[in-house]
């Protein structure tokens, strides 16, 4: 019996030592860089529907983090919305600007970024959303507007402050918050004909819907979206400009928690303005004031089909409590 014991003490002991040897690897390494995505040498092809649609998708999916409003361009700043525990990390400069900015990348090397995280440099960026399944004409039109000369991206020589991940940030770039994988194929955007179809892919790939709207960025799977953690069941949680925590809600049609006995026409006008007569619709929640009437009503349609979830925000039951 007495040799069992020892033998488990040992085996914690060495248990702790290779546990506290991890650690000290993943606080002195970081997080980790990585081979630059393996794309051809392309230039983009300039046209007016893809700098109007990579407008589109800049404000509604670029803007909130990347857009700076002292400079009135997209140097970036300090993403104040995400809980401590993952450290202080910035928006970077994405202006034309030579030094600070990515006046000096490649087309390839920006569609690389957008897909998988890693910049031209190897380097991991932490936070900023993977477009994995977005269609090539939307990343192609993200790319033109980039290159463009609208305001928002003319040459700024703006510094971006350097990352300040915390351990908890750093580690989970070694399990879960990794890189994406290139597309093996071509992405071609489901047609209005199908409104379903349409709306799976402007939740899970254009406007990435299910990224804030499930359980955590930690559980989220951005290879199958559909099975993180909490799939659209809200939960997320972030800091509010009043700096109280704020977690995102249910998008499900569970009729006592989520979306059940909304109209299609009610969830278009939160969705776009942030008009809403059941709830207060609060920041950081973006007003996607650029998606159309048919993109709102097919996101409503394709959520009528995902398996429903009772979750209750902590702040709508104190909302209910207090009626």
């Amino acid at each position: 019996m007495r040799k069992i014991i020892r033998i488990a003490g040992i085996s914690l002991v060495a248990l702790a030592v290779l546990a506290g040897i991890g650690a000290l690897f993943i606080s002195v390494r970081g997080v980790p860089s990585y081979a630059v995505p393996a794309i051809p040498p392309r230039a983009v092809a300039v046209t007016p529907a893809r700098l109007a649609q990579g407008e589109k998708l800049a404000v509604a999916m670029c803007a909130d983090c990347h857009l700076n409003k002292s400079t009135r361009s997209l140097t970036g700043g300090l993403l104040a919305d995400l809980p401590p525990q993952f450290g202080r990390l910035y928006a970077t400069n994405i202006t034309q600007d030579p030094t600070h900015g990515i006046s000096r990348w490649t087309d390839a090397e920006l569609i690389g970024l957008l897909r998988t995280g890693i910049g031209r440099d190897g380097r991991y960026r932490l936070i900023m959303p993977k477009f994995v399944h977005m269609s090539d004409e939307d990343i192609n039109s993200l790319v033109v507007f980039l290159r463009s000369n609208h305001a928002w991206v003319q040459p700024k020589a703006v510094v971006s402050p350097p990352q300040q991940p915390s351990f908890l940030a750093k580690a989970l770039t070694y399990t879960v918050m990794k890189p994406a994988p290139l597309p093996t194929q071509a992405i071609v955007e489901p047609p209005a004909s199908d409104p379903v179809a349409l709306g799976h892919y402007l939740v899970t790939a254009r406007y990435l819907c299910y990224d804030c709207h499930s359980q955590s960025f930690q559980t989220n799977n951005e290879l199958e979206p559909e099975k993180s953690k909490g799939y659209l069941g809200g939960g997320n949680e972030f800091i509010s400009t009043d700096g109280s925590t704020i977690t995102s809600r249910n998008l499900t049609m569970d009729s006592e928690t989520g979306l059940g006995d909304w109209t299609a026409e009610e969830f278009t006008r939160t969705v776009k303005y942030g008009l809403s007569t059941r709830r207060p619709v609060r920041a950081p929640m973006p007003r996607f004031s650029v998606m159309s009437d048919e993109e709102a009503r097919a996101i409503f349609a394709y959520l009528q089909t995902v398996p429903k979830i009772k979750a209750e925000a902590p702040e709508a039951q104190a909302t209910v409590a207090a009626r």
